[in-house]
């Protein structure tokens, strides 16, 4: 079968689920979790065991204490690791994993909340569980119906959405993110600011207002930023002088462009961006508007310029 037709499949079964999605169901299970003073604890046996560790891993990274049990090792042992303050969530598609059938009463001796993510109406995990999440399958993709596929992938979104939804409600920040993510792009992301990678001191390119486009073309290819940061004589940005102003006023006004006052011919209100800001922002913020895509922003204290990054330098950094 073409992939096309398989997307076509995967996309109406998946339509499905959320059609008939039970959502009050979904509301409980939420309240439940939102209010575990301890951890949220995931468990399933196989395809469903790997989506029950992937939902925990996210949960941990956006803020909520989270951790995988698995089902046989529990009832050797790791099950000591549950408290009357936990909630266990079971993952299984139709509810009658036995693994699964052992653990729940035994975490219920404990205190433990329960909560069954189920596919299947009237399963016996439904039934000794305290609450239970339908979670809809048409079929499986798989041309057997046999191999879960459209199953976890409803049990992975359902996990997944759960997860920013306690990561919203607890005001988990950008700042929490980067203490949670420090290394690789995603870190770079999140932990990389415009002061650390701008342009500052002498490798700026200045000018005055006055100053006579002639006077200043050497800054402009010396430093070779493609562009003049106008200045007064506080360092207050003034105004912007880009490459791309040079050409065209050199298209219109010919060779007497060079004995005009740079005030004359540069952008007086220039975009830019706070040092603290993240680099990613300024990639943003250069991007905003796809008709007129900029590749350099001033870096600004209040009005004072201190720095400019670079499109190129971002590009540099990996991040972009």
């Amino acid at each position: 079968m073409a992939l096309r037709e398989l997307f076509r499949q995967q996309q109406l079964y998946l339509n499905h689920f959320f059609t008939v999605f039970p959502l009050q169901e979904a509301e409980r299970a939420f309240e439940a979790v939102k209010h575990c003073a301890g951890s949220i604890i995931l468990s399933g046996v196989g395809k469903s065991g790997l989506i029950a560790q992937k939902i925990s891993a996210t949960l941990v990274s956006t803020g909520t204490r989270a951790s995988f049990l698995s089902p046989g090792n529990a009832l050797h042992g790791d099950v000591g690791a549950v408290t009357s303050s936990d909630v266990v969530l079971a993952i299984s598609k139709s509810g009658e994993t036995q693994e699964l059938l052992d653990l729940i009463p035994v975490v219920q001796r404990k205190g433990a909340q329960t909560i069954a993510f189920v596919s299947s109406i009237g399963s016996r995990l439904e039934k000794l569980c305290d609450l239970t999440v339908h979670l809809p399958v048409l079929r499986e993709l798989c041309p057997y119906d046999l191999a879960p596929t459209t199953s976890t992938a409803v049990q992975l979104l359902f996990g997944d959405v759960l997860a920013i939804a306690l990561m919203q409600v607890r005001g988990f920040s950008v700042s929490d993110f980067a203490a949670n993510h420090p290394a690789g792009l995603l870190g770079r992301k999140i932990t990389l600011k415009v002061s650390d990678l701008m342009l500052k001191g002498k490798a700026l390119p200045l000018c005055r207002p006055s100053d006579r486009l002639i006077d200043v073309l050497h800054e402009l290819t010396a430093k070779k930023c493609g562009c003049l940061l106008v200045i007064d004589e506080e360092a207050q940005l003034q105004g912007i002088f880009t490459d791309g102003d040079l050409r065209r006023s050199i298209e219109k006004k010919g060779p007497q462009a060079l004995e005009m006052a740079v005030s004359a011919l540069m952008t007086g209100v220039p975009k830019s961006i706070e040092p603290s800001k993240l680099a990613l922002e300024a990639v943003r913020t250069m991007e905003e508007d796809p008709a007129r895509l900029i590749t350099v922003l001033p870096v600004l204290e209040g009005r004072q310029v201190i720095g400019l990054i670079r499109m190129h330098d971002i590009i540099q950094s990996g991040l972009h």
